[in-house]
């Protein structure tokens, strides 16, 4: 029996920090349950599945003492960015094969008030060492960037086409009021400001800030009787890719796997998708990820990002909340992709509102595109 329509997600809540000195990430969880549960209309009480990532190697157990958790079911999978996005796949297997009732989905960081280099760091703590590239120090951002040429080396792709997303996603930030950064840009702005890695400049990556939120997951039954609209999780795939200079193609993303198997387990098209949420660490991401995806072919991405279809109004809204770039990004945004579908379609996103959102597709990236990288794309729909 497939378990696609029978979870849904009954609880959601955002942190509004986005620099919190004073909490630890502990207090930020903690505070991001408490959110989502009183969403839902539960209680801690009422859960016995637990997801989460991002606390090292045993956090899931110091979490649950500090929740006074004794869940029936635990999941820490640990993916990358994508990692809140796989637990919504895992959590919907996990009621659907009765290993538990509730779910209960949280995420705290306080990245910035730790000044930790989200984008600028070397290569993350715990990968295996790759002989040859190891050695010259590469960077999370290079590695974009090399991404980012490859792209314009293949299709002509510009800077300017990849500033109108940072663009875009500064409007749409100007409209949420916990957006780490909400004032207007210019497609001008973002080629004047500095160079990271060429061919990516500053306002091209992602914001650095402290953050959180967490998600209630239950049977479709029980969520029709809950405090909210219930948010169904239709269809879903994970994937991976090993990658690496001189390897393989660097525009072979694992979106490209993951993207068109949820689509086909949910039985909907591209064209069905009201609005989409999809990983933004940097401007590159979402141009590669549309591509991948199969909203545009291959090559098509700058011209689909520039000319206002992923806007508020146009044919495919992205991230409507800011996303990464302008918003927040605490060091793994998955779930902030998952809280605001379920908000839009909830119909609760305010000015930001797509009109008429009856089914949304999230996609999270984990790890480094042009090295190892998740895909975990997620198909959300009205009850």
């Amino acid at each position: 029996m497939s378990i696609w329509g029978r979870t849904a997600i009954a609880g959601a809540w955002e942190h509004p920090t986005r620099f919190a000195p004073h909490m630890t990430a502990f207090q930020i969880h903690a505070e991001s349950a408490r959110g989502a549960l009183a969403d839902a209309g539960l209680t801690i009480r009422d859960v016995d599945g637990f997801f989460t990532s991002g606390v090292g190697p045993i956090g899931l157990l110091s979490l649950c003492h500090h929740l006074d958790l004794r869940p029936d079911h635990v999941d820490s999978t640990s993916i990358g960015g994508s990692s809140f996005v796989s637990h919504c796949l895992h959590a919907a297997a996990a009621i659907a094969a009765g290993l538990c009732k509730v779910a209960l989905v949280t995420y705290g960081s306080t990245a910035a008030s730790e000044r930790f280099a989200i984008g600028t760091a070397g290569t993350l703590v715990g990968e295996p060492p790759d002989q040859f590239e190891a050695p010259f120090g590469p960077t999370v951002v290079g590695s974009y960037a090399m991404v980012a040429q490859r792209h314009m080396h293949e299709y002509g792709t510009s800077s300017a086409q990849l500033a109108e997303i940072a663009v875009t996603m500064r409007r749409h930030a100007g409209l949420n009021p916990n957006a780490k950064y909400r004032e207007p840009i210019t497609v001008e702005d973002v080629l004047a400001s500095r160079m990271i890695s060429s061919p990516l400049h500053l306002l091209d990556c992602c914001v650095i800030s402290d953050g959180g939120g967490a998600l209630v997951l239950t049977s479709t039954e029980r969520a029709r009787d809950l405090a909210k609209p219930p948010v169904l999780i239709l269809g879903g795939a994970e994937a991976v890719r090993h990658l690496g200079v001189g390897r393989h193609d660097l525009l072979d993303i694992a979106a490209r796997q993951s993207g068109p198997l949820a689509l086909a387990r949910a039985g909907v098209r591209h064209d069905d998708i009201d609005c989409c949420m999809v990983y933004d660490s940097y401007t590159i991401t979402v141009l590669v990820t549309l591509e991948a995806l199969g909203f545009c072919k291959p090559g098509e991405g700058g011209a689909f990002c520039a000319d206002g279809r992923i806007g508020l109004g146009g044919a495919l809204p992205v991230n409507t909340d800011g996303g990464g770039l302008s918003s927040n990004h605490p060091g793994m945004r998955g779930i902030f992709l998952v809280i605001e579908a379920v908000r839009q379609l909830r119909g609760g996103a305010g000015p930001a509102q797509v009109p008429d959102a009856k089914l949304a597709l999230v996609h999270g990236t984990g790890g480094m595109l042009g090295q190892r990288h998740s895909g975990v794309t997620m198909i959300l729909g009205q009850a």
